[in-house]
Formats: C-alpha cells, sequence, structure tokens
C-alpha cells in the first residue's frame, strides 16, 4: 500500500472554500511561514479510499478477541455511543452554567454514589482522567492527610510488591515518597513475613492491586491491612482490575482506604490507542476533606460544583474530568443494575476455563484458581526449543488473534498475560485455547515458524530493538545513518531492514 504522499499529484484537490474579500491578518514576521506546507494532495474519493483501506488494518474489538492481560478490552456496548451522542450531553459546554447543566451534574453525581457502593468507601471525586492520574491523586491525598496530622515528614515510604503494574511506583516517585518493594511468596500473595519488617512508623501506606497482576486475590489481604493500620499507615487499591471483583467483594470492606477505578476497563469505554479513560478516586470519610475540587453535591432536587473545599488539594485536571467516559460508565452500571456481580463471575469463570485448558500446555507459576485474567509461562518453550513468549505472540498473530500482554509482570520469565473478560463467547475462548495449544506444538515440530512470524500481516517481524534505538519516524529519511543520504521509499527501506 503507497503512502499518501506517494499518491499525491500536484493541483489536485477534494474541495476548495470559496474566497472571500476579508481582509488578510498580519502575522509576525518570525511566524510566518517561508514556503507553503507540504500537505496531499488529492481528490476526495482517492482520500477516502485511503483511509478506509487503512482502517482495515486496524485490529479492534469489533474485528476479534483481545485477551490482554491488564488492560482490561472488552466490548462496548453500542447503546453506550448512542447516549453519549444525545444532543444535551454532547453538545453541553464545559464553562455551562450549573441551572443550565442539571442533567449531566445528576449524571455525575449519580455515577459517584454507584463508585462508593461499588468500592465499599464514602466519597467520591470523578476528576482523574485515568489511572495513572487516579495514582497520583491518591497519593497526594496521603501527603495531604499526613501533613495535616504533622506527620508527612516522618512518613516517607510507600511499599509496593514486586508484581505491582509499572505506573505504581512511578506515582510513588512523583508525590515525593521513596519506594520499598516487598516480595511475593510462593503462592503469589504478598510475603507476610518480608511485609513485616519493612513496615514501621516511616511508612505511608501501601499500594497493591487486588487481584494482582498474576491475577491472584491476595489471601492475606485483612492481615496485610491490619499491618498497616496498625502503625497508622493507609492502604492504597489500585482499582486496575475492578472488574473481577465488581458485587463479589469490595475494598473498603478489606481494608483500603484510597482506590481509583480504570472506568475505561471495569464499565465501558473505548480505550485503544492511548485513551480516554477515567481514574476516579473514591476514598474512606477520613480523606474526603482532600479530596480534589469541584466536588459534585446534591442540595435537595438541586445539583452544583462545591469549590469551598479548604482542605483540598486542589485540582488535578480541567474541569470535571472526561464526560463521555461518564455516560457510558454509567449507562453499563445501570444496565446490569444488582445483576453487576455476575460480570465479574462470567470473567472469573472465562479466565479459569482457559487456564484449565492451556495448564498442560505452558508453565504455570502458581498452580490455583486465578481471578479475571491469569499468567502462563513460555520458559519451557524457550528452553527446549528456543521460541519464547514474543514468538508465541508473534505467531498468534497468524491465526488472527491479537496477542495477550508479554514479558508482565517482571517476577515471571517469559510470562504471557492473559484476560479474556465477560463479553466473549465459548466458542471463541476454544478458538483461542486451540491456536495457544497449536503454537505449542509448532515450537516443538517447527519452531522457525514461530521465529519468523508473523507471517501474512502487513508488516513483518522487526528488529524491535533497533527500531526503538534508530527510530524513523518521517517520510524521507534523507542523513540517516544507516540508510545514506538519499530519501529511501518505504518499498525500500522494507527491504534494507529485511522486515
Amino acid at each position: 500500500m503507497k503512502l499518501i504522499y506517494e499518491k499525491s499529484q500536484s493541483g489536485r484537490t477534494a474541495y476548495t472554500l470559496p474566497r472571500y474579500e476579508l481582509e488578510t491578518p498580519e502575522l509576525p514576521e518570525a511566524l510566518r511561514r517561508s514556503e507553503p506546507p507540504r500537505l496531499p494532495e488529492l481528490a476526495e474519493p482517492e482520500l477516502v479510499r485511503h483511509f478506509t483501506e487503512l482502517s482495515t488494518r486496524n485490529f479492534g474489538i469489533d474485528t476479534g478477541f483481545y485477551p490482554l492481560g491488564s488492560c482490561t478490552m472488552k466490548y462496548n456496548p453500542r447503546v453506550n455511543e448512542r447516549l453519549a451522542n444525545l444532543p444535551g450531553f454532547r453538545d453541553l459546554h464545559p464553562l455551562q452554567e450549573e441551572e443550565g447543566a442539571q442533567g449531566a451534574l445528576e449524571l455525575m453525581w449519580r455515577l459517584q454514589e454507584a463508585l462508593v457502593e461499588v468500592s465499599g468507601l464514602h466519597a467520591c471525586s470523578l476528576q482523574p482522567a485515568a489511572g495513572s492520574q487516579g495514582e497520583l491523586t491518591g497519593l497526594l491525598l496521603m501527603r495531604a492527610y499526613f501533613t495535616e496530622r504533622g506527620e508527612h515528614e516522618q512518613r516517607r515510604k510507600i511499599v509496593i510488591p514486586d508484581s505491582a503494574h509499572g505506573t505504581n511506583p512511578a506515582s510513588v516517585t512523583m508525590a515525593g515518597y521513596e519506594l520499598t518493594p516487598v516480595k511475593t511468596d510462593a503462592r503469589g500473595n504478598i510475603d507476610v513475613e518480608d511485609l513485616r519488617a519493612k513496615v514501621d512508623e516511616h511508612t505511608a501506606g501501601l499500594m497493591i492491586t487486588n487481584p494482582s497482576t498474576l491475577g491472584l486475590f491476595d489471601e492475606h489481604v485483612e492481615e496485610i491491612a491490619r499491618i498497616f493500620h496498625s502503625v497508622g499507615a493507609l492502604m492504597y487499591y489500585d482499582g486496575a482490575n475492578l472488574n473481577a471483583v465488581c458485587g463479589i467483594s469490595r475494598p473498603g470492606d478489606m481494608g483500603f482506604d484510597i482506590i481509583h477505578i480504570n472506568l475505561h476497563k471495569t464499565f465501558s469505554q473505548p480505550h485503544g490507542g492511548g485513551g480516554p479513560g477515567g481514574g476516579p478516586i473514591v476514598v474512606r470519610d477520613t480523606l474526603e476533606p482532600f479530596l480534589p475540587v469541584p466536588q459534585i453535591v446534591r442540595d435537595g432536587d438541586t445539583f452544583r460544583l462545591d469549590f469551598d473545599r479548604p482542605k483540598s488539594i486542589g485540582k488535578v485536571r480541567g474541569f470535571t474530568g472526561p464526560f463521555g467516559v461518564f455516560i457510558r460508565s454509567y449507562a453499563f452500571i445501570r444496565m446490569w443494575g444488582p445483576q453487576l456481580k455476575r460480570m465479574s463471575e462470567i470473567a472469573v469463570l472465562n479466565a479459569n476455563y482457559l487456564l484449565a485448558r492451556l495448564r498442560d500446555a505452558y508453565d504455570l507459576p502458581f498452580d490455583r484458581l486465578c481471578m479475571h485474567e491469569f499468567v502462563v509461562s513460555a520458559r519451557s518453550l524457550k528452553r527446549e526449543h528456543g521460541a519464547g513468549a514474543l514468538d508465541v505472540a508473534k505467531r498468534l498473530m497468524d491465526y488472527g488473534f491479537h496477542p495477550p500482554t508479554v514479558y508482565f509482570p517482571l517476577i515471571v520469565p517469559e510470562a504471557l498475560m492473559i484476560e479474556p473478560t465477560e463479553t466473549e463467547p465459548k466458542e471463541v475462548l476454544d478458538e483461542f485455547c486451540d491456536a495457544l495449544l497449536a503454537i505449542a506444538r509448532e515450537a516443538a515440530d517447527s519452531p522457525e515458524l514461530l521465529k519468523d512470524a508473523p507471517h501474512d500481516r502487513p508488516v513483518r517481524r522487526l528488529d524491535e530493538v533497533r527500531a526503538a534505538k534508530r527510530a524513523i519516524v518521517r517520510y524521507g529519511f534523507e542523513d540517516h545513518p544507516d540508510l545514506g543520504a538519499e530519501p529511501v521509499e518505504p518499498r525500500q527501506l522494507e527491504a534494507q531492514k529485511g522486515a
């Protein structure tokens, strides 16, 4: 397929606006272009066909199964898109006066109430725009809490398990805390004895995902909460895996004080390609005064934005949050209603079904029932046949499936992290398992099939290390150190790279 610049023909255009005899504003000399922008010139049919063809190369939840562990990618009901597109929601300006935005404010208030109930805590802010921002917000709430108590300088440590999401240590550093890692035991839980040795009066809190990134519910969570609360520290729940426990268990009942909830993972929102998402924060009553402003509150039958929060940590983003995400998530929760527990039960059932089918072909680092996701390892394939997790993932693309997360968590060598979600039927799960089982057989019989995969994708196997270190990110490639000074067309580049 040609690039759009290769299809360009000088003077060709899709549409030209009428010229009006209006005075042209003067631009400062430093901001003026010395030559026109280099844009492709195509007729409208060519333009439409080009981007339509590109769209057919995309993999999305509408075209196939995403078994992407650690980042729930489930089908999002189309009715939610209809609701998000209602004119009263779609056309509402962020600066609309409260009197003219009562419907939107009520929806957000009711979503807050639902999240409070699901989490088992007391107060909610919808403001954080994603899970990572929710994490940082939660840690800033910890700082505000301990500052008011005169303990901030004393409490410098945040404990994180070695299986944690990568954003957790990053958030700890951004919030000005010191990271204290804790080990995982032989059953995939936090190692309680290692934990006891690291928690003291200098500890501010714990950040964990439960179920963890291993897909396992920590069997010692109540004991862990007692350890932290006994020294006055707080418990933070990374809600990335909440899809496994809705209506079954609640973070607040486990002893957690703060949770962020990934709305786009648990309660519906298309989020491939980097967004948008939502990361509301829900807290225990002792932390409510520090929540970001404005808070959405109800006065009788009226809803308003409350800025009068003198202890608040302030704003963490513009306006009140990603409103389109709120609409879809609220609709999703209302559609499930009292049966929201069923959603999580099906997700857990699907994951355990896959695990049961795959356990004999791949290594199982922790031999116990999983929650909504699980981790297997390709280390025996790597050791015996030279084909590792990356090769399995690449070969899976030839079978028409998006690969799962690989090489994470870091504590499992050759990890394959798989999450089926609750939205896939048994037939799809069986096709996926059949593919993975076939790949395990291929690794033994024809390992080169895996090492050269994928075989039928628009882009074949790349040298990923080289691509990361010497990325070519613009058309032309002039003066590229590997390719000389002459411009190189994409087809020539593919041949030279051996792609």
